[in-house]
């Protein structure tokens, strides 16, 4: 078998800069860690809280930190460096090839929707986001991969989509829809799932939108391992 990573991310209309930060990261022990923050707000000061946030993450799962621990120290860092009136949402997605399971943890008030076998599990316990308290502690769930698991994280944007229209977006039969076909690869779910966020707001997003959708399928190919990022550039003067 083999694991896909895709993520979509947008960010708020009229912002020329997402306040969301993703990362990838290959683990000292083997696998791979996704990590997305959420910074308090919009724009470049809630890009800096995120960056913050994951640069402080990136650097302990480097030096084999494990995630949760690796979380609160991030939650103490931001505390620390903002005197507690900054927060973030953070989630960290790994796959962990020592223990062959996707570990999630969280810091984010937005469940993780994760399907296995046709089964649909939320994993929407109580979560703080980080820098507001100290010993602010992580929700962590740890699953075996399996072929046909697949996780959906997002940042909260996906559940904020047509709330200016009072119309807000039923999110989680809309992941069920799309995440539930076995032949569409990761990137065709999250890109569906961003599109329709934004149709939802009428083509302006009412806020940042990150999505991570992680899939096991069987093995497809040889054993080279391959990252593929898209940036759009905006080159006007």
């Amino acid at each position: 078998m083999e694991v896909q990573i895709a993520v979509s991310k947008l960010p708020k209309f009229g912002v020329s800069e997402s306040g969301d930060t993703v990362e990838v990261i290959e683990r000292p022990r083997g696998g791979i860690s996704v990590v997305l923050s959420d910074g308090q707000t919009s724009g470049k000061g809630a890009k800096t809280i995120s960056n913050l946030v994951v640069r402080k993450v990136i650097s302990l799962l480097a030096e084999g930190v494990r995630d949760g621990a690796a979380a609160r120290a991030a939650s103490d860092y931001l505390y620390t460096h903002r005197n507690g009136k900054v927060s973030a949402t953070l989630n960290i997605c790994s796959i962990d090839l020592a223990t062959k399971t996707l570990v999630i943890t969280r810091n984010n008030p937005a469940p993780v929707i994760l399907f296995d076998n046709q089964q649909t599990h939320i994993f929407d316990e109580e979560s703080k986001p980080v820098g507001l308290y100290p010993d602010t502690r992580p929700v962590i769930v740890e699953i075996h991969l399996t072929v046909g698991l697949c996780a959906i994280v997002f940042s909260d944007g996906l559940i904020h989509a047509g709330s200016r229209n009072g119309n807000l977006l039923d999110f989680v039969s809309v992941i069920e829809q799309y995440a539930r076909q076995p032949q569409d690869p990761p990137q065709v779910i999250a890109d569906n799932l961003l599109l329709r966020a934004v149709e939802q707001d009428k083509g302006r997003p009412t806020d940042d939108i990150s999505i991570i959708v992680i899939k096991v399928v069987p093995l497809q190919g040889d054993q080279t391992r391959r990252m593929l990022v898209r940036l759009p550039l905006n080159c006007n003067p």
